[in-house]
Formats: structure tokens, C-alpha cells, sequence
């Protein structure tokens, strides 16, 4: 039986979660969309939506923003075009650094 890994997160990834979750189950009610409604578009089960809403961190991250997508939260403060601009440079940018990052390793001197 796999060992279980336990994650500790920070405050501040708490908070945004459960904020998300928050604005995720606030939207969905003033819609009046039931729980099963969202499910079902978003092609979840009804208790994934429930921890989704609780704000859980260990919800798969494109469910949530799917989610997110169907009841109306915005989550970057652009529109479409803008979005693809952003993500185009951000790619453009990677294109330009290096694939990986290695430490180089200090040689010990220990001929004293």
C-alpha cells in the first residue's frame, strides 16, 4: 500500500483557496445553478465540487479552473486577447532562459 505524502502549505496558499472556493460557491448560488448543474458541465463528480467549494488544495488545479471559468470568476484581471498576449511573452521569455537550472557543485579543498 503507497505510503501517503503529507504537504504542509503556507497561510497564504490556505487563504487564496479557500477565498477561490468561496467566490467559486458565492457565484454558483446567485446563478441559482445547482451543485450537480456545475458538476455536469465541468465534467466532475458533485463531491469534487464540494471540496472545490471547501477550498481543498489538493483538488486537480485545471478542474478548479474550469469551474471557476463555468460560473463567472475571472481569474486574471485581463480578457481572452489579453490573456494570449501575456502567455505568447511569458513563452517568449522562456524561449530566451535556460531549460534547466543546475547548481554547480564546490569542489572541497582539503589539502591544508
Amino acid at each position: 500500500m503507497p505510503k501517503s505524502i503529507v504537504r504542509t502549505y503556507s497561510r497564504y496558499t490556505r487563504d487564496a483557496s479557500a477565498l477561490l472556493g468561496g467566490l467559486i460557491r458565492t457565484a454558483r448560488k446567485e446563478r441559482r445553478l445547482t451543485m450537480q448543474e456545475i458538476a455536469d458541465r465541468a465534467g466532475i463528480s458533485r463531491g469534487l465540487l464540494q471540496r472545490i467549494e471547501k477550498g481543498d488544495l489538493k483538488c486537480e488545479i485545471g478542474a478548479v479552473f474550469e469551474v471557476a471559468t463555468i460560473v463567472g470568476i475571472k481569474l486574471f484581471e485581463a480578457d481572452e486577447t489579453t490573456l494570449t498576449k501575456h502567455l505568447r511573452r511569458t513563452e517568449d521569455k522562456l524561449a530566451l532562459l535556460p531549460k534547466s537550472i543546475r547548481k554547480k557543485s564546490k569542489t572541497v579543498r582539503d589539502d591544508f
